[in-house]
């Protein structure tokens, strides 16, 4: 019996879908209501004692202005942004005719230049930028800001509170969203969109699946061989990875991410930089141990993507159903046109072996950054030439000193690209990539956008985001305004 509406059927469990004869309780459309109405019941308690929780959560970096850009429930005020240059996500131009209106967590409507409700509170732009909240469509938000060691080795408890640490930081570097493609961060989702810690909207993957001795294989050898019934390695059983051999053992680490909450789902297909005992050009997994994966999150309506460098390992991904690869900067150019013929989205990175490389402790590790460095030059170039939807990503992992240039990033892409195409990357083109995600997407709205029914995700910079991105440099004085689902984590207008 369900113990919510006591539907003597059998109880649905989230995220799938229900029997014929089952309650709708936990149907997509369902939790998407709950969201809601969640959200606007936290709008209630800001209004009435948002000084008391600011001040609760303080060591969690909630923001000092927190203050709701309208306080949500019947006969609240609408707010519109007014005196303003927009860039939308979507257009490589600005536009200085319209105005933002922003009801609840929405943005309702863009009204011509001077047309808002009279109703309305107004903010004054003061004639500035205003871009949508950017995403990093490549973050590990339990494992950016903390050492290797210690995520692999502290108390749990110790590794989700530097997670919800870095998370409000996250969000007052301007990154109002992020794809999280591997860790355990299904409890920090749950704390920042409850309101408990401020953060990002995160849209997990769960557990980074690996084959044995693959790049999501953190044992060492002396944990070799493993037996029959013997327990799970400490990163597995805090979520960290899930390593599975042979397609049946796949399906079911699949599954296990999807019952958890997954949106997607993240498979290593490739070796890489970290891990100590895969070549770096290795294809990992066989294609039917790839489309196990790929069959499983078909079922759920959404999508793989896998960690690769190699020609091989991204056209066997490719041939399994894998929609978005991870990297790739190895491929050679034909691969890259097959990617934009199959209608697969890159998540790329500038992996430029600068000051922003991941720090490496071995000789080995550092030739592969110079040799993934070349390859990134040759990736940008090759991407825009032949059209492959392409997202921002930075995959800042066990680097807490790094994390301070997350913006930094995204600015050097301007020596690819033009600044509003660069930008691109991190709101128009990473929200087509979000949205791949389809009804497990964990929010109802488009991110990453300014237009009518998006989230009310907002940035009011101090720059010129047609001439340069270096405002993202340092964000804490070229981000004037940031407002995360109608609410102002930061107001220095």
């Amino acid at each position: 019996m369900c113990i919510i509406c006591e539907n003597k059927s059998r109880p649905p469990v989230a995220g799938h879908a229900p029997a014929m004869d089952a309650c709708k309780c936990g149907a997509p459309e369902t939790l998407r209501a709950y969201a809601r109405i969640e959200a606007d019941l936290t709008r209630r308690e800001m209004l009435g004692g948002g000084a008391a929780v600011t001040a609760m959560f303080a060591g969690f970096n909630m923001a000092p202005d927190s203050a709701r850009a309208q306080g949500g429930g019947a006969g609240a005020r609408p707010v519109l942004l007014t005196n303003l240059r927009m860039y939308d996500g979507r257009r490589p131009a600005m536009r200085a005719d319209v105005d933002i209106l922003v009801e609840g967590d929405r943005i309702t409507a863009l009204p011509p230049k001077g047309q808002g409700p009279e109703e309305a509170r107004r903010v004054d732009c003061g004639g500035r930028a205003v871009i949508p909240g950017l995403i990093d469509a490549h973050w590990h938000a339990t494992l950016c800001g903390i050492g290797e060691m210690a995520a692999l080795t502290a108390d749990p408890a110790y590794v989700h509170l530097v997670a919800a640490s870095a998370a409000g930081d996250t969000l007052m570097r301007g990154f109002t969203t992020v794809r999280d493609v591997g860790g355990p961060a299904f409890a920090l989702k749950r704390a920042i969109d409850e309101g408990h810690v401020a953060g990002p909207r995160i849209f997990p993957s769960g557990a980074m699946i690996s084959q044995t001795s693959g790049h999501g294989d953190f044992r060492m050898i002396h944990e070799l061989p493993r037996v029959a019934g013997a327990p799970l390695s400490h990163s597995e059983q805090i979520g960290l990875n899930a390593i599975a051999d042979g397609a049946d053992a796949v399906l079911m680490r699949a599954r296990e991410q999807l019952m958890k909450g997954a949106s997607q789902l993240k498979l290593m297909a490739g070796g890489g930089v970290s891990s100590l005992y895969d070549p770096l050009e290795s294809p990992q997994y066989f294609e039917r141990e790839l489309r196990a994966a790929v069959d499983a999150a078909a079922d759920w309506g959404t999508y793989v993507c896998v960690h690769v460098y190699s020609t091989e390992g991204v056209r066997r991904a490719i041939r399994a159903g894998v929609k978005c690869i991870e990297h790739g900067q190895l491929v050679d150019e034909d691969t890259v046109r097959l990617m934009a013929d199959e209608g697969v989205a890159w998540s790329l990175q500038p992996f430029l072996y600068d000051q922003d490389a991941n720090p490496k402790p071995l000789e080995l590790q550092r030739r592969q950054q110079q040799m993934i460095a070349e390859g990134s030059l040759r990736a940008y170039e090759w991407a825009d030439t032949h059209g492959v939807l392409t997202g921002f990503g930075t995959d800042i992992l066990f680097n807490p000193a790094g994390l301070a240039r997350h913006g930094a990033q995204l600015a050097k892409i301007t020596q690819f690209h033009a600044p509003l195409d660069a930008l691109h990357q991190a709101t128009g083109a990473a929200s087509d990539i979000l949205a791949m995600s389809g009804d497990r997407a964990p929010y109802a709205g488009a991110v990453g956008v300014i237009e009518e029914g998006a989230m009310a995700d907002i940035l009011v910079v101090d720059g010129d985001p047609e001439a340069s991105l270096d405002f993202l440099i340092a964000p804490e004085t070229g981000l004037r305004a940031i407002i995360k689902g109608g609410v102002f984590a930061r107001n220095t207008l």
